[in-house]
């Protein structure tokens, strides 16, 4: 019988460090990721882990912003807290720094699990909160999807999404890459092999006819959907940009993963009056069928995916096991 690397650690044992080259190849399938973040907010639900509310700090030039995040997993029983420094003084991609990452402890042993850098955390955590948030929100008979986006999350988002809902097989892209096109058809291809994905030249146009749309395009776009280019019945989730204040405002119901994240980091898409409407339901209440996240096949829904420190510490632990166990990273005596 193999020892859980994990479970054989006790407060001796050396900080593992994972770097970013350590996560990058630690096999993971996206269903796996999607139950994990989906036990991760059952488990905020039933109140058996805590998340409190984020701290940000910024440079009043505009020149960084920082945020730290506590959060304890009370079924995993794991702490962590993850960190993340944005420098972006030209706000230029070659200009532009960012570094994240998250410290694990085991809360059974007190044991250091792991600092691990977060970038692959966050690029797989968040499609699977897309995922759920259309499991839960889409109508009944949804065939269609529209991508927009190329980028980190529009690359993964496509796997995520069908490990949730595979009844999605009308399968729509759009992006300006080419490099970031080719990658997110790599991916959705590696997966499932036999999806048939569209490269549209229209997202508008494309948008009337999907279901879902999910928005993950990064802050140069030029695209900003409107409420009225959206199919009656559709799901718009909104992971990066792509949508206009009007699809949210025009909505017939808004769900969030969290309205007080989406009040702080959502600004941006408030109406005409300088106000955001209210969250009607949020993800970790729907799971627990404490709430609904469609009412009726005919409503328009906006969905607010921001993260919970909760899901990045659920994929976190899962890569940090896999990882430990193949022996890769450093073990660093830091406490010595």
């Amino acid at each position: 019988m193999i020892e859980d690397p994990l479970n054989t650690r006790d407060r001796s044992t050396p900080l593992r460090v994972l770097s970013r080259r350590d996560l990058a190849d630690v096999p993971i399938a996206p269903a796996a990721v999607v139950r994990a973040v989906e036990d991760a907010y059952l488990a905020f639900a039933a109140g058996d882990s805590d998340n409190p509310r984020k701290s940000s700090v910024a440079n009043p030039d505009g020149w960084s912003v920082a945020y730290a995040m506590l959060g304890r997993d009370g079924r995993r029983r794991v702490v962590a807290m993850k960190t993340s420094y944005k420098f972006d003084p030209g706000h230029d991609r070659s200009t532009t720094r960012y570094y994240t990452t998250i410290s694990l402890y085991d809360d059974t042993t007190g044991a250091p699990i792991a600092l691990m850098d977060c970038a692959r955390v966050g690029a797989l955590r968040t499609p699977a909160v897309s995922a759920l948030l259309v499991r839960e929100t889409v109508r009944r008979g949804a065939e269609s999807v529209l991508l927009i986006g190329t980028g980190t999350q529009g690359r993964h988002a496509l796997p995520h999404l069908l490990a949730a809902n595979p009844q999605l097989h009308t399968l729509m892209v759009y992006g300006t890459h080419p490099e970031g096109l080719r990658a997110v058809h790599h991916q959705l291809a590696e997966h499932y092999p036999h999806a048939l994905l569209e490269t549209v030249a229209d997202p508008r146009e494309a948008s009337a006819a999907a279901d879902v749309v999910l928005a993950t395009a990064g802050p140069g776009t030029e695209v900003a959907l409107e409420s009225e280019d959206l199919a009656p019945g559709s799901v718009a989730v909104l992971v990066g940009y792509g949508l206009a204040p009007s699809t949210l405002t025009g909505a017939d119901r808004v769900i969030a993963t969290s309205a007080e994240q989406m009040a702080l980091t959502g600004t941006d898409m408030a109406g005409p009056d300088g106000t955001l409407p209210p969250v009607d339901a949020e993800l970790p209440q729907i799971l627990h069928r404490r709430t609904t996240g469609r009412r009726s096949d005919d409503e328009r829904i906006f969905v607010y995916n921001s993260g919970l420190v909760l899901t990045d510490i659920a994929v976190a632990h899962a890569l940090a096991e896999q990882a430990i166990a193949e022996g890769r990273g450093t073990e660093v005596p830091l406490w010595d």
